[in-house]
């Protein structure tokens, strides 16, 4: 007999967009988070442009005021999408957040860079976890390459509760606005 019972994880775009895998275990999500470059108000899998992405993005985590979150930001795609020898690049690191509130109110271990993918197309995902209490201390990455969103949840007891991604590639230069 077959079920007409469609797999919610094989549509979900975490899955497609390969996030899941490659950057997070599969998680049930818990928490709202909303980002916005400018206008733009990113959805799964949808496309910006990196001169959009200059400045860091606004984003408002919900939750409890009293629990605290930690945000990273990454691409799993660096230097090329075809060969990611630096996977992962980290892009921004926030740890105590306040929920309800947005990185601003955290502790930012590694400051924002913008996206600039050199060639092909790159994933930029932003991962959310809720943190068992204040992290005292956390020493910055010593490189922005070949980062894990995994260990660093599993060294500092993090638990994913949101994920959002944007494709990014490089603009041709008489295009960008």
């Amino acid at each position: 007999m077959v079920s007409s019972v469609t797999s919610v994880s094989s549509a979900d775009p975490l899955v497609v967009g390969r996030v899941i895998g490659d950057v997070v275990d599969l998680f049930v999500p818990s928490v709202n988070m909303s980002v916005t470059y400018g206008t733009k108000h990113v959805t799964n899998g949808c496309e910006l442009k990196p001169s959009m992405c200059v400045e860091n993005p606004r984003v408002h985590i919900g939750g409890y005021s009293d629990q605290f979150y930690t945000l990273v930001m990454t691409d799993p795609d660096a230097p090329s999408p075809s060969e990611p020898s630096l996977r992962q690049w980290v892009h921004w690191i926030v740890t105590d957040i306040p929920g309800g509130t947005n990185p601003t109110r955290g502790t930012e271990i590694l400051p924002y860079m913008a996206p600039r993918p050199p060639v092909g197309i790159h994933r930029y995902i932003l991962v959310l976890y809720k943190q068992r209490a204040p992290l005292a201390f956390v020493n910055p990455p010593q490189s922005r390459g070949n980062f894990s969103t995994r260990q660093f949840a599993f060294d500092h007891r993090l638990e994913t509760v949101a994920t959002v991604y944007f494709n990014a590639q490089k603009e041709p230069m008489n295009r960008r606005r």
